[in-house]
């Protein structure tokens, strides 16, 4: 006697499968789907970043306002001694002793 072929019948190894073993598939969709979007984010920014090929187009002769180059020269290096701040008459310095 031939075996009765239903639709049931052919799904029913595949349910069986799913049922005992749906926690691990979900973990390696999962895990499978982060790796994805790690990678493509890494090439994404790799593109970003790659500068081959790239032209400014601001002119190569800027100029900065004298001010501000005056005050950028009169900065102090972190190996030179800082000025002492002392504060306005009138006011107690909370940072001294």
């Amino acid at each position: 006697m031939k075996k009765d072929i239903t639709l049931s019948n052919i799904f029913s190894p595949l349910v069986t499968a799913f049922r005992k073993y749906n926690l691990t598939m979900f973990i390696v969709v999962l895990v499978g789907g982060l790796a994805t979007a790690v990678i493509l984010l890494n090439s994404a920014l790799q593109k970003a970043s790659d500068t081959t090929g790239y032209t400014p187009t601001t002119n190569s002769s800027t100029s900065f306002d004298q001010v501000t180059m005056n005050r950028v020269n009169q900065l102090h290096t972190s190996s030179e001694a800082a000025a002492t701040y002392t504060p306005p008459a009138g006011r107690i310095n909370p940072f001294s002793e």
